[in-house]
């Protein structure tokens, strides 16, 4: 399917263009950079950085040592710093750059570029402008977490960072009690512990988890186990580097007609018939609709 772009060039949906000189056509090419081992960082992110007319970076520093390890020379191309405290100024300058026919690639530090990170912003006003956005695939410390924890990985959820208190961070976390899919998490170490406490409170100390730190460098380190004994873990032995913590999905309790309408019955007299439904199912993982119908059958015998 052909899509003209904003500069008039017909650019085939889902395929990086070149110019006849073998540069790259006018747009925007994310590519995600190494989390660790620097080179986890593919040929392909490694050719856009070569062709590139700009290069935007969320940490300058850091995308110039990447490019000096692999050999790509920077030769006089603007480097500029995209980040959250400036992309409101930054974004019209890389815009301007795209309109005037060049192509601008855009590092992300350690990963993919908009998991969790200032590149959605930009993306978005990218599109709306009508110019051509592609990405080069690579690292991810959610993937990657994902694939060591031994947790399943057919259906996930990643939810970024938790709120800083503990009160908003317990009521954050009970929006994901009952949702049936592994769940990742980032956090930094001066808060792992709490935020293990918390999840302890909230999801059960029985639920498994994994806590992976340093992912793809020298210390790496991976603890499996209950949420329990994962948070025990941390008063034995406390952890540095980053986090991302990885907790299996809630797992339906296996209770009788008689425990699941005397449930019922204790909630639904003192809340309405949705919000017990909804602690219900949060309590024991079984299927919103045999809850519902249960407590629509209470309903009329009451």
């Amino acid at each position: 399917m052909q899509e003209p772009d904003k500069t008039g060039k017909t650019m085939p949906s889902g395929e990086v263009q070149t110019r006849g000189n073998g540069g790259l056509a006018p747009g925007l090419y994310f590519i995600a950079t190494p989390i660790g081992a620097a080179r986890d960082i593919t040929l392909h992110a490694l050719d856009l950085l070569r062709s590139a007319d700009v290069l935007a970076a969320e940490d300058t520093r850091s995308l110039r040592h990447l490019m000096e390890i692999h050999g790509v020379s920077l030769a006089g191309r603007p480097l500029l710093a995209y980040h959250d405290h400036n992309g409101a100024a930054m974004r019209p300058k890389i815009l301007r750059a795209i309109e005037e026919g060049r192509s601008v690639v855009y590092a992300s530090e350690a990963g993919t570029p908009l998991v969790a990170d200032p590149g959605y912003q930009l993306a978005r006003s990218v599109i709306e402008a009508g110019f051509a956005l592609h990405s080069a695939p690579g690292p991810s410390a959610v993937l990657t977490a994902l694939t060591l924890s031994g947790l399943p990985s057919d259906r996930f959820l990643f939810a970024g960072f938790a709120p800083n208190t503990r009160g908003a961070r317990r009521n954050w976390l009970a929006e994901f009690k009952p949702i049936p899919a592994t769940l990742v998490f980032y956090e930094s170490p001066k808060r792992i512990r709490e935020m293990l406490g918390d999840c302890v409170q909230v999801f059960g100390g029985e639920r498994q988890a994994a806590l992976c730190r340093e992912l793809t460098k020298r210390f790496e380190e991976v603890r499996r186990g209950s949420l329990s004994e994962i948070s025990q873990s941390l008063a034995e032995a406390p952890v540095k580097g980053e986090i991302v913590l990885v907790i299996d999905r809630a797992h339906a309790v296996e209770i009788g007609e008689e425990e699941l309408e005397a449930r019922l019955r204790e909630v639904m007299a003192q809340a309405s018939l949705r919000d017990a439904v909804d602690e219900v199912v949060a309590q024991t993982g079984l299927p919103r609709r045999k809850v519902y119908q249960a407590a629509l059958a209470l309903e009329k015998e009451q």
